[in-house]
């Protein structure tokens, strides 16, 4: 039960193949012709006025629950954090600046085995850009790479050297943000990675490298499984590398023996985390569409996505208590009014469950990666991977490093480390191009 649960755990997508049209029969041979609509569509996002006014009316009639009994969060998101936040996002936050922001970026549509794919496509000037498709994961958005774009496209311009630019892919994951909500099961992280490599095929890569934490991971991940040709290296912030024999010590609640400093943390780390922080990717895994209350209030959504992980969510109750992070209090709403305003609290819970069907494997558990991996390491993430673990789960490891700051949302908190990441990451593959 326990390996199940961490299945479900938190993030993912999979397989996208192509959309066969049914064009018309002709009436004297009878047979019948298809087509692959490859096509890519500019998007842009225009959120109507009276979605917006919506929101902040719902959030103000909010219907509030007593005060939790406890001093801490151990009952959940505080009531003061949450009042904060409800106060702010009614009466300052606006909208339209992350959308003035999302829209300076080039977005575009493209429908791929029957599902419109939502994607930020900037190229660098330099022509010899390694290009990079970065997934984001739950509850996360395109909005915690936007940071990142411009230092990963544009080095000169934020301290490194023209080598190290990318050309940046940031696709919404179905059934989040601007992206289609599939109509059909079996959206999993196995079907999602075969879309990301469809998606890099159709924009005319050859070779590229992946990146992403949370569900990006296990996207990334399966991407590697796959190895098509292009695809050169992947990068993870949360990587899968947990060992059998520490999976099985968790079931039983008791570190084994002989444990080095940095194991004995990820196994405390991960030890809470199965007890006390697995809520909500339980109810997900099992019973999404349960989870009315995150498309019907803005609040309700609020927490549900606040109280992510321990960490994050002390983070971001410190941030509407008045003290400076690495996130704002706008960085937090632009991200929870896109599923509120995209209407994906309940499509994005459904990730978790296709996940969960039919597999036995935990989500940290290793999927014997034969392709070149890099490994950063943020503290304040569900687990900081010791270097032992990583060395076991990656044979081909070819970059390992450990960071004195960050957390689950690292790109998107701490930007400036992330994009350094990036660059170390991949120095020795763009040496072999």
């Amino acid at each position: 039960m326990k390996k199940k649960l961490i299945t479900v755990l938190v993030l993912g997508i999979l397989s996208l193949g192509t959309t066969e049209i049914l064009h018309a029969q002709t009436a004297s041979a009878k047979t019948v012709n298809t087509t692959i609509d490859k096509s890519i569509r500019p998007f842009r996002i225009n959120i109507p006025e009276a979605k917006i006014n919506d929101l902040k009316q719902r959030i103000i009639h909010t219907k509030w629950p007593d005060k939790e009994l406890v001093q801490d969060e151990t009952q959940g998101v505080g009531l003061g954090t949450m009042k904060s936040l409800a106060d702010y996002w009614a009466t300052k936050y606006d909208w339209r600046k992350i959308e003035s922001i999302l829209n300076s970026y080039p977005q575009f549509i493209t429908n791929i085995d029957g599902v419109d794919i939502h994607f930020i496509h900037v190229r660098s000037k330099n022509k010899k850009a390694l290009p990079i498709i970065i997934t984001h994961g739950w509850p996360g958005s395109v909005i915690e790479q936007l940071k990142i774009i411009e230092p990963l496209t544009d080095p000169e311009r934020f301290g490194g050297k023209a080598e190290d630019a990318f050309d940046v892919i940031i696709p919404s994951i179905p059934g989040h943000g601007f992206s289609g909500k599939p109509s059909q099961l079996g959206w999993n992280p196995e079907r999602i990675a075969k879309a990301w490599i469809e998606l890099m095929d159709r924009l005319g890569y050859n070779k590229y490298v992946a990146q992403g934490g949370d569900w990006g991971n296990a996207i990334s991940e399966n991407m590697a499984l796959m190895a098509p040709p292009a695809l050169l290296g992947i990068h993870t912030n949360m990587a899968a590398t947990v060992p059998g024999e520490i999976s099985d010590a968790l079931a039983k609640g008791i570190p084994p023996a002989g444990l080095n400093a940095d194991e004995k943390n990820a196994f405390e780390q991960l030890d809470f985390f199965y007890k006390k922080g697995l809520g909500y990717a339980n109810e997900m895994s099992l019973r999404p569409q349960t989870l009315y209350a995150i498309d019907d209030s803005p609040v309700g959504l609020a927490a549900w996505m606040l109280d992510h992980d321990d960490r994050s969510q002390k983070l971001i109750a410190r941030v509407f208590n008045g003290q400076r992070e690495g996130l704002t209090k706008d960085d937090i709403l632009d991200n929870i009014s896109l599923y509120w305003l995209t209407n994906t609290g309940v499509s994005s819970a459904r990730l978790y469950w296709e996940a969960s069907q039919g597999s036995t494997a935990g989500f940290f558990d290793p999927r014997g990666l034969k392709i070149p991996v890099a490994v950063s390491v943020f503290p304040d993430e569900i687990y900081a991977v010791p270097k032992k673990w990583a060395e076991r789960a990656y044979p081909n490891l070819i970059y390992f490093n450990k960071l004195d700051k960050g957390g689950h949302f690292a790109a998107w908190e701490q930007p400036g480390l992330f994009t350094t990441e990036m660059r170390n990451a991949f120095k020795s593959i763009r040496k072999e191009l």
